[in-house]
């Protein structure tokens, strides 16, 4: 398997993983373009409390685990569950609250990526 369809795999399993819980406004951020990114992709999302957001960390971690047997390098944020951050090396997923989400606007930091809102029924193929 090449390099961007392990890209592609990861992010449609992601993607499942939040909608499996009803995450909402999921975005990709594809940052590849960009030289001084932390990874090729961000995907954010956000829930409606602390434990939805837990649940949505939950739920990708087994959604991925389930298909390809990877974990995340590193999970932070579980503690007060306002902005939950899942390390796959070369795919973040940041899932906030929605007033942590806004307040961070991590879409204008990142201004300059390539931006997908996905719809929550919605897949990538």
């Amino acid at each position: 398997m090449t390099r961007k369809n392990n890209h592609d795999e990861l992010l449609a399993l992601i993607i499942d993983g939040i909608e499996n819980v009803k995450g909402e406004n999921i975005t990709i951020m594809d940052l590849r373009h960009i030289d001084s990114r932390s990874a090729d992709y961000y995907i954010i999302c956000d829930g409606n409390s602390n434990t939805q957001v837990n649940a949505i960390a939950g739920s990708i971690q087994r959604t991925v685990s389930k298909q390809t047997s990877d974990k995340p390098w590193h999970v932070e944020g579980t503690e007060l569950s306002n902005w939950v951050l899942m390390d796959y090396v070369n795919v973040v997923v940041h899932i906030f609250q929605k007033e942590t989400r806004e307040f961070y606007n991590l879409e204008d930091l990142w201004g300059d990526a390539l931006i997908t809102n996905i719809k929550t029924d919605q897949t990538i193929n």
